[in-house]
């Protein structure tokens, strides 16, 4: 098999330079590779800045609704002929005023509900802009391993574009995110195991030669893939009116979504969308699957993996690829890092339901119940206008609560009545 550092370069001209070592600094082109070949570090997407200091206002907002607006910010995806997408992005940012007088704010709260995207998480936006990668560097069928919302937006981007899907998850995910993958006609493999269990495999079977025309969409093109969580810090940026706000709540997992929506706010001051100002980065974990918020409360820039338990599924990543990567951003811009019980995370998925409207899956009730503790705590500040992420949809993980009707009475004006429904 030919070396990938020997491939030559097949994305389309963009923005996008080359893939950067985020250790070493190390550069390589623009192929399919995910990790330093000097140092074994994670490679991200470097971007040339006098193009990207070209792009105005006015241009993405004469974009479409969705992440494509914001192409001149991304590595793909330039030429509209060559997008694999479900169009996913400019999801509600709404001002959740309920919820922000229940926590006591002065400021107002926003909640950015990506619940709204296609598959209902935000992981149509990462996909998008892999599988895009992806066909531009000429593979013939995509993969991933998945704790669910993924493998749900895989195995529908696949649909919609002809391709060939193969997704892997663990075997005790909650049916609802089963149905949501299977319903699209994937090859949809249960693995014994957790998600880290998932990964270690699909990594193996990535070097394979039964998979070697595969994009694994969070592996050979992971860089590509995390790009597109960008998108989430640009639009909240520009739906608050060019501005970044003071404080955000993100949720991490494999901590990659937090990382770069703090690089989206970085590019934006950089390149001059958004008035220069500070922001602090919040992160929020299950209590259950909490390596970065112990490695953050105990002062560690290493982080240790944990084996996974919890109601909080699509954050059970037990070893988080960019969990040290999250503790910097964190600490960089002077937030915290929490998690929060099964039982706050219920709480946390009701709270929000009742003050907003919006139904979370149980990563959205630990980022709640996070910013809520955070408020009690003192470390996030009441004065400060708040950003939560929301992140899936609340129908995919309804196994995790327990809820029933508040009366049950026969069809009758009498039963009514003695049930305290009218007098």
């Amino acid at each position: 098999m030919t070396s990938l550092l020997d491939a030559p370069t097949a994305i389309p001209p963009s923005p996008a330079s080359s893939l950067r070592c985020r250790n070493c600094g190390a550069e390589f082109p623009l192929i399919a590779i995910h990790a330093c070949a000097e140092c074994f570090g994670p490679l991200e997407v470097a971007y040339d800045p006098a193009i990207l200091g070209a792009v105005t206002r006015e241009q993405i907002e004469a974009g479409p609704q969705n992440i494509w607006r914001y192409s001149a910010l991304l590595p793909v995806g330039q030429d509209p002929a060559t997008r694999v997408t479900l169009d996913p992005g400019f999801t509600p940012l709404i001002r959740a005023d309920r919820l922000a007088a229940e926590l006591g704010f002065t400021a107002p709260v926003w909640v950015k509900d990506d619940s709204a995207n296609p598959t209902h998480s935000f992981k149509d936006r990462v996909v998008s802009v892999a599988l895009t990668a992806a066909r531009g560097l000429g593979f013939e069928s995509v993969a991933c391993a998945s704790t669910g919302n993924l493998a749900n937006s895989v195995a529908a981007h696949a649909a919609r574009n002809g391709l060939q899907a193969t997704v892997f998850i663990p075997s005790d995910l909650e049916p609802g995110k089963i149905v949501n993958s299977a319903i699209y006609g994937p090859r949809l493999v249960a693995v014994d195991g957790s998600y880290d269990d998932v990964n270690r495999l699909t990594s193996e079977l990535q070097e394979s030669d039964d998979f070697e025309s595969t994009a694994f969409v969070n592996q050979n093109v992971r860089p590509y893939y995390a790009e597109g969580s960008k998108t989430l810090g640009y639009e909240v940026a520009e739906q608050l009116g060019w501005r970044l706000p003071p404080q955000v709540v993100i949720p991490i997992a494999s901590g990659s979504l937090l990382t770069k929506v703090d690089k989206a706010f970085s590019e934006l001051v950089k390149i001059g969308l958004v008035p220069e100002s500070d922001w602090k980065v919040f992160g929020a974990q299950s209590a259950g699957c909490s390596p970065v918020a112990t490695a953050f409360d105990n002062g560690h820039d290493v982080v240790q993996p944990v084996k996974p338990t919890g109601i909080a599924k699509s954050l059970n990543i037990g070893n988080p690829a960019d969990g040290p990567y999250a503790l910097d951003a964190v600490r960089r811009t002077g937030g915290a890092i929490a998690s929060v019980t099964d039982d706050e995370i219920r709480e946390g998925i009701a709270l929000l339901a009742r003050t907003t409207g919006v139904f979370a899956e149980t990563a959205g009730g630990v980022t709640v119940a996070v910013l809520k503790k955070l408020v009690e705590s003192g470390q996030i500040d009441r004065n400060a206008e708040t950003v939560v992420l929301n992140t899936g949809e609340g129908l995919k993980t309804i196994d995790a609560l327990s809820v029933s009707w508040t009366h049950r009475i026969d069809p009758s004006l009498k039963s009514a009545r003695e049930a305290g429904l009218v007098s």
